[in-house]
């Protein structure tokens, strides 16, 4: 989770520069293959130029998938990342999230424009905020003026977090401390708190935990194999997949592997564990209208500008962003210690998902935000070519 798109989410990249790792030839899900397409070129620059130790990435056009990889699995290793390697999806679950909020919707169970106090009541209170003046709909969009948790809760010190177990509860204490960002609806303001209360949510209405249903509504009926939400003090990633890395806290800086962490601080904003294919298939199935009826569809995509990347715009859980080659796609993208992903879909149905093994500028501490557009600038080609 970053700092525009998950303000506070993560900490400062600081790490020193290290030699790039080689990359490996892109790889078709039924057997290796040497073409050096465009798509493989950008990976392998992203490894070269920006250091990220590994890039993974998955393209559908709607009838062939194929997957690529670039760089090392482990750095001080020769093995390339795992084809389709399960990675941490920080905000992408937000959508998953979103999603059921909106089943929820055109269930009759929940409404959009409903202060959150009507199914969380008395418990959105603190300077400036009242739940009873916040709409279900502000929370989803990041228009609810409610102060970002993350921003609060010391992730600079990361190593000294890192293994600390988080109730839900208990984030939405630190950011009930803070005073109101906004007034609810003045302005768009990305705030990780508003998918806290999603999920409190969620919870309320459906009797049941936040994970389970995600999981019942959307990964069972979808068969996304490589997506899972952890466990309660679940800190490793299950299966195959490329290590993560970050930088030490001072004095040492020095490049740290958080594979393994507790990801309970992210909960409903960014606790999903996925892959870039799975992230194609679940964004597909989306755009395409197997998860919500038409009008809730519609609702999701009803954007406004966000500071978030050139020309994004959100919607209940969803960003648009413009293409080089015109048009836009709709997906979401996620940042958290040790990995960042981008992607989504356009409307004719090609979908793209990246992912990196380090936050941008971690091994570039200079270059933080031009190493961020690149990987957006390595999906735009994806979808473009």
């Amino acid at each position: 989770m970053r700092n525009k798109m998950l303000a506070g989410v993560a900490a400062a990249t600081l790490l020193v520069g290290v030699a790039a790792a080689p990359a490996a030839t892109a790889v078709a899900p039924e057997r290796a293959t040497t073409n050096r397409s465009d798509l493989q070129k950008q990976l392998d620059g992203l490894v070269r130029d920006w250091k990220f130790p590994a890039a993974l990435a998955s393209v559908d056009n709607g009838k062939t998938q194929r997957s690529y990889v670039a760089g090392r699995s482990q750095l001080g290793g020769n093995q390339p990342p795992p084809r389709e390697g399960r990675v941490r999806a920080g905000s992408n679950t937000k959508t998953f999230v979103a999603v059921v909020v909106l089943q929820l919707v055109a269930e009759g169970k929940v409404k959009l424009d409903a202060p959150i106090e009507d199914y969380l009541p008395g418990l959105v209170r603190g300077k400036g905020i009242d739940g009873r003046n916040i709409t279900v709909r502000q929370l989803l969009q990041h228009t609810s003026g409610l102060p970002n948790y993350t921003a609060h809760m010391g992730l600079e010190n990361f190593e000294k977090l890192r293994n600390r177990y988080y109730q839900p509860r208990e984030l939405l204490d630190i950011a009930l401390a803070q005073p109101a960002s906004s007034k609810p609806g003045a302005k768009w303001e990305y705030s990780n708190t508003n998918y806290v209360l999603a999920g409190l949510l969620i919870e309320r209405v459906s009797g049941r935990p936040v994970a389970e249903q995600v999981a019942d509504r959307i990964l069972k009926p979808l068969n996304l194999r490589g997506t899972y939400w952890p466990a309660v003090g679940d800190m490793t990633i299950q299966g195959r997949h490329p290590h993560g890395y970050h930088v030490a806290d001072a004095p040492s800086k020095k490049i740290i592997d958080v594979t393994e962490l507790d990801p309970s601080w992210g909960w409903a904003a960014g606790q999903l564990i996925s892959t870039t294919g799975d992230l194609n298939r679940f964004f597909s199935a989306l755009l395409g209208g197997k998860l919500l009826p038409a009008a809730e569809l519609a609702q999701m995509k009803k954007t406004v500008p966000a500071e978030m990347w050139s020309g994004a715009r959100y919607g209940l859980g969803l960003v648009s962003t413009p293409l080089s080659c015109g048009g836009v796609y709709w997906g979401h993208g996620g940042d958290i210690h040790g990995y960042e992903t981008r992607g989504g879909v356009t409307t004719s149905g090609r979908a793209a998902a990246i992912a990196v093994t380090s936050l941008p500028g971690a091994f570039e501490p200079d270059n933080g935000e031009k190493a961020a557009g690149a990987v957006l600038a390595t999906v735009d080609k994806a979808l473009c070519s």
